[in-house]
């Protein structure tokens, strides 16, 4: 493949999972400043590697394979490997990225746009807790100081916005159906 024709593969391939990317890394890190140079650090390692990617398979899991080993990697420098990241975790971590891929919609936009339904369709106590707990990144505490509730009635708030996002979701087919835990 010529030069241009590769970076212009590239550039496209990196915009369709740039969302996609910046979801899994949230995932797996919480400092907003360590995701951004995360997935900085991903897509210059995946344009170092492009040649050795293969093109006729899905770009989302060779590049969330890149993004895990750098976030092993950023634990391991801070020496403060969280508990609950193995190699396990990250594999059922992209297995439930892989199952949204293949689901409805073309794009990750497409499926944001469904997720965005889900959120609109919240009773507006479930939405401010979502807003609070995700967009302001508000601990659960201090949602419930916030709203001047109780710190259960906030976790039980929370876990039923949880479920119901879930719910809708899964109806519209944007996640697998699975046993509620």
């Amino acid at each position: 493949m010529s030069d241009s024709r590769e970076k212009k593969a590239f550039e496209i391939l990196a915009a369709e999972n740039a969302r996609m990317l910046m979801m899994y890394l949230r995932c797996l890190v919480s400092d907003n400043a360590a995701i951004d140079d995360l997935f900085q650090e991903t897509m210059v390692v995946a344009w170092r590697r492009l040649g050795e990617c293969d093109l006729s398979r899905p770009f989302g899991p060779w590049l969330r394979g890149i993004a895990s080993r750098l976030v092993m990697a950023h634990y391991r420098k801070k020496k403060r490997l969280p508990i609950a990241l193995n190699e396990a975790i990250l594999a059922r971590l992209d297995d439930n990225f892989e199952s949204v891929r293949i689901r409805t919609g073309d794009m990750w936009d497409d499926k944001l746009a469904g997720l965005d339904e889900c959120l609109d369709a919240l009773p507006s106590e479930y939405q401010e807790v979502i807003q609070l707990r995700y967009n302001r990144d508000e601990s659960t505490k201090e949602i419930a100081e916030l709203l001047g509730i109780s710190l259960e009635a906030c976790k039980k708030r929370l876990q039923r916005a949880r479920l119901r996002i879930a719910d809708c979701l899964r109806s519209k087919g944007f996640l697998i159906s699975e046993a509620r835990v």
